[in-house]
């Protein structure tokens, strides 16, 4: 099964690891999963105006989130075995992702150590304009992954024309 994800997460330099806020995932199914991280597992204070403007200000800490390790949990029962995860320049989410689970050998039995990614595969297939996902609200790890799985079914119609 296919899985597309999208986070948000702060990155404040080398000094600092990638903190992760939220995540999207959009099984190729249609089964939506979406998590905020609880402000306990993050420093809300390394994040810059634009991801406190962007992003911070629209996240529901009261009522929706989570700590990591609950999210971690809620991950493998959604995407169970094998599953194939493709994201959108997803190098920072990959490795956000996989550090839910402590180091990439950690990962839970039967998960790839990779992703997929769709920018790569665009680029493979000559850069075609992507259409957007009507209604889409910006810089938010759900609609970004309801994006790409909407863009990955376009791309594959346009491969099979």
């Amino acid at each position: 099964m296919k899985y597309f994800f999208d986070t948000e997460f702060i990155e404040s330099g080398p000094e600092n690891p990638l903190q992760l806020l939220s995540i999207g995932i959009v099984s190729e199914n249609g089964k939506e999963y979406y998590a905020v991280v609880d402000p306990i597992d993050v420093n809300l204070n390394l994040a810059d105006d634009w991801l406190q403007n962007n992003v911070i200000n629209h996240l529901d800490f009261i009522n929706s989130s989570k700590r990591k390790k609950i999210i971690a949990k809620e991950i493998v029962n959604f995407v169970g075995k094998d599953p194939v995860f493709w994201g959108w320049y997803s190098d920072y989410d990959w490795v956000i992702l996989c550090q839910l689970y402590g180091k990439m050998t950690s990962l839970p039995e039967s998960w790839p150590m990779f992703c997929l990614d769709l920018k790569q595969e665009t680029y493979r297939l000559g850069n075609p304009k992507l259409p957007k996902l009507p209604g889409k609200i910006e810089h938010h790890a759900l609609w970004d992954a309801r994006e790409l799985k909407f863009r990955y079914e376009w791309l594959v119609g346009l491969s099979h024309d």
